[in-house]
């Protein structure tokens, strides 16, 4: 593709990880496939990120760039980091984790092994994972290669579970995340989803990402914050509002989003009328009054536990 400097940028979006940022440099630095930079967007830290990242970049074998921005929220570090990125590809490999040495070798070869015609019709190639007991996080592809849509893979073929690749640069240029003002929290899945009404993307049953779960230090995005809340709203109704047409393929996924979109509504404390203003089909409008009394049930015992925790 025209217009690129590398093959691929590596963005990693950070918060206060400097003691978990050197994991990801490490297998960096052992990647066999050389041809990438790293892209660090340091979205408001207060520990040493910065002074590790500039140490780095003074003896690292790759180019190192570093970005800072005031304490936004991973969607707007990622929509910073795509419109710098000087790479083809590009991939997000998160503060605390780390992939194997033949990791961008091998994403590249299944790249390239898409017949040179059809490639414009793909997007990504997306792997497996593994935690760090060496365990694969969910179920693998029924078949590799598998050539379909992210959502298809999901809801149709039922694969669970952590996944991780790459994505084009100039198509994620074409579909930015939103930046709803004093939102913290807008789900990737948003953004590949409507990716996946243009493009296919290439499933491979290789692991190459190690993702770290269960330490401390974990952001803890499960709490109901406001700056979350809006983000899981938004995501709810993507699915109501735009993906009708799988309804036959997965009702469950539409009475689940239907529910959690009156949780979370109701967690901000909006009325009934605004909830279902969220929605436009009239069935979906349906559904989602059906499912306002579970809705309500969840937000209640979710205020419940919040309380117990700050009590205890």
């Amino acid at each position: 593709m025209q217009g690129f400097e590398t093959t691929f940028t590596v963005f990693t979006a950070t918060y206060d990880r400097a003691i978990t940022l050197e994991r990801v440099r490490r297998s960096l630095e052992a990647q066999t496939f050389r041809d990438f930079e790293w892209l660090v967007v340091d979205d408001g830290s207060t520990d040493a990120t910065r002074q590790h990242v500039e140490r780095w970049q003074q003896d690292a074998s790759f180019p190192i760039r570093y970005v800072y921005q005031e304490n936004a929220g991973k969607h707007v570090a990622f929509n910073r980091a795509v419109r710098q990125a000087r790479g083809m590809l590009f991939l997000n490999l998160d503060s605390d984790d780390e992939c194997i040495p033949e990791t961008l070798e091998r994403l590249y070869y299944w790249w390239e092994a898409i017949p040179e015609a059809e490639r414009e019709g793909f997007s990504a190639v997306t792997m497996l994972c593994r935690d760090q007991t060496v365990s694969i996080l969910g179920t693998r592809f029924p078949e590799s290669p598998l050539d379909c849509s992210s959502i298809e893979m999901r809801w149709k073929h039922k694969v669970k579970g952590e996944k991780w690749g790459f994505q084009r640069t100039d198509v994620l240029r074409e579909f930015p995340f939103q930046e709803p003002e004093g939102v913290k929290f807008v789900s990737e899945s948003i953004v590949w989803r409507a990716i996946d009404q243009h493009y296919k993307t290439r499933f491979v049953n290789e692991v190459l990402r190690t993702y770290w779960v269960d330490e401390a230090g974990k952001p803890n995005l499960s709490t109901l914050a406001p700056g979350v809340l809006e983000g899981r709203v938004m995501f709810h109704a993507q699915t109501l509002n735009d993906l009708t047409r799988w309804f036959r393929v997965n009702p469950t996924a539409f009475v689940a989003a239907a529910i959690n979109l009156s949780r979370y509504s109701f967690q901000q404390g909006k009325r009934v009328g605004e909830i279902l203003g969220t929605v436009e089909r009239t069935w979906v409008k349906l559904l989602v009054a059906m499912a306002l009394p579970a809705g309500a049930a969840v937000a209640l015992r979710d205020r419940r536990r919040r309380h117990g925790r700050a009590s205890a």
